[in-house]
Formats: structure tokens, C-alpha cells, sequence
């Protein structure tokens, strides 16, 4: 695979969504994010593309067919919407779809640049009949289908590394054979009731860079020569850092770094195209937030350009 000029990234601002007051999601890391990586000059504007939305069709090859009606119709239960975490509104269901298409977009440029990123993305908590903890739609479940279907690959590789268990996709892909998912994550964290994904590593609260880094660098290149993955989705969330509300691990933004550098190096180093989608981050500070999440997109530059 040869080095490309750029990365395409997916973003829309509709990936910012008013939220209430004082609600406890980020929502403005989706428009802060963009506007650093431009500003310090790791992306040109002309890297971010607008996705198109993902079809009903396509969304209905991962999800089920009457939630993806209620979904659409705003018709899901109160308890329902509160599993979510969102106040339901057409312009959130509209974010969803975006955020699908842009992924799927994503891993079609991916086949040519060898990366992709999606400003947004990582709801790996969507299963196909309903959602939880700011996921509504799989957007890399979707794309992985879709990869699928299309016959554009044969054998996926989903790396998690969100601190929260992927319980949506390892239930979503618990019986389909081309499609491995591998969850790192702190062991007593949400979600309490843990999906089986086809492997689960389970970490300590407070687990730090070394440790982190230990198991990682032992486990994801030997899935990589037992699996034979030819294509790779990565959901490298920032919610492992030792700062982060909702995460309880304890690890640095150098440790973040590394994380990245590594993921993606094993990809660029056996020639694997791989689709990137954000995922979590909660840090008090923004500003911890926007630098963790930027740092990905660094070491991507620094890795496929």
C-alpha cells in the first residue's frame, strides 16, 4: 500500500446536535475537533468530505426492521429513549443516518488511501432492535454489512478499544463468522452486563499505560495472523484516559498516543485498509478531549502519509 497525500474524514455539522443544558455528552468536541485539526495543520479542509446518509436499506441489513420504523417515526417507548441518553427528535435520527453513511463512505476511500477517518461515530452500544448510552444506529456494524454484502471484503477485524465494552457489535456479530470483534475495556464499567464478543479482554480500574500497552501488543497482532483480516475497523475511543468522567482506568494522553500508533501501524504494516470512527471521551476538560482525539489523527498523518 503506498503512502497516500491525505486522509479523508468524514464530517457534517449536523454531527453537532443542540443538547440541553448542562447535559453530560460533549456534543461541541464534533465541531471543535475539525476546527484544531485544520488550525494546527495536521488536515486541510479539503480532507473532510460531507457523507451522504446511509440507506434504510442498508441500516436494515444490521438493525431491525420495526425499531428502525419507531426510530424513524419517534415513536420509541420513554424507557427506550432513556437507554439512549438523547432527547428524541428527527434531527437526531437524521444524525444517525449521517454518521452511518459517513462511515461506509469512509471504508470505501479507505480502499484507495489505506485509512479513513469519521469525526463522529463508535456507537457500539446500538444492537440491532434498540439503543443505549448515546448510540441509536451501529455505524461500523452498518459498514461492516455493508463491506460484506457487497463482497468488498471477506474477513473483518472490529478493534474496540473504547473503555466501555462494544455490547451492541458483539451481539450484532455473535453468530457471523467473517466478522471478529475484539472489546478492551475496564472490566467493571458499563455497560454491568457484558455481551460475549469473540474476544474480551477486561481491565482493572486504575490500569495504566504499561499494562494497557502490555496486552495489547500481545493480543492484536496475533489475531491479526490467526484472523487474516481484509479489512480493519477501529473505534479508538479517548474514554481511557485517567481524566475521564465515565471511564475508570487510568491511563496517559502519551499512553493514547501510543495506543494509536501502534493499532494503526500494525495496519499500515501488513497493508490492511482500516476505517476509523471516534467513540467516546468524557474528560471534565474539554480541551483533554479535543488533544486525545486529536493525537489520532497525528499519528495517522505521521503513519499513512
Amino acid at each position: 500500500m503506498k503512502l497516500t497525500t491525505f486522509i479523508p474524514i468524514a464530517f457534517d455539522p449536523i454531527y453537532r446536535l443542540p443538547l440541553p443544558e448542562n447535559h453530560r455528552f460533549p456534543m461541541e468536541k464534533y465541531e471543535l475537533l475539525p476546527q484544531q485539526l485544520i488550525y494546527e495543520g495536521t488536515c486541510l479542509a479539503t480532507d473532510f468530505f460531507k457523507p451522504t446518509p446511509a440507506t434504510l436499506k442498508t441500516v436494515l441489513q444490521i438493525h431491525d426492521a420495526n425499531y428502525v420504523k419507531r426510530l424513524c417515526e419517534l415513536s420509541l417507548l420513554k424507557s427506550e429513549i432513556r437507554s439512549i441518553g438523547f432527547p428524541l427528535s428527527q434531527k437526531l435520527v437524521e444524525r444517525e443516518f449521517v454518521i452511518a453513511g459517513g462511515t461506509i463512505m469512509g471504508c470505501e476511500k479507505a480502499f484507495k488511501t489505506g485509512i479513513a477517518m469519521n469525526i463522529a461515530g463508535g456507537t457500539h452500544h446500538a444492537f440491532s432492535d434498540r439503543g443505549e448510552a448515546f448510540c441509536l444506529l451501529n455505524d461500523q456494524a452498518i459498514a461492516a454489512q455493508y463491506l460484506l454484502d457487497t463482497k468488498k471484503a471477506k474477513k473483518i477485524l472490529i478493534i474496540d478499544l473504547d473503555v466501555h465494552q462494544g455490547n451492541g457489535t458483539a451481539s450484532i456479530f455473535k453468530t457471523n463468522p467473517s466478522v471478529f470483534t475484539l472489546s478492551v475495556h475496564g472490566s467493571k464499567n458499563y455497560p454491568f452486563r457484558k455481551e460475549k464478543s469473540d474476544l474480551d479482554i477486561g481491565l482493572e480500574d486504575g490500569t495504566e499505560d504499561e499494562t494497557y500497552l502490555g496486552q495489547i501488543k500481545k493480543v492484536i497482532p496475533a489475531l491479526f495472523d490467526k484472523i487474516k483480516p481484509d479489512f480493519v475497523f477501529y473505534l479508538c475511543g479517548v474514554d481511557v484516559l485517567s481524566t475521564d468522567k465515565l471511564g475508570r482506568l487510568g491511563m496517559s494522553l502519551e499512553g493514547c498516543k501510543k495506543r494509536d500508533t501502534f493499532v494503526l501501524s500494525q495496519c499500515k504494516k501488513r497493508n490492511i485498509p482500516v476505517q476509523c470512527s471516534m467513540g467516546g471521551g468524557y474528560s471534565k476538560d474539554i480541551k483533554v478531549i479535543i488533544e486525545a482525539h486529536a493525537n489520532t489523527y497525528r499519528m495517522a498523518k505521521d503513519i499513512f502519509t
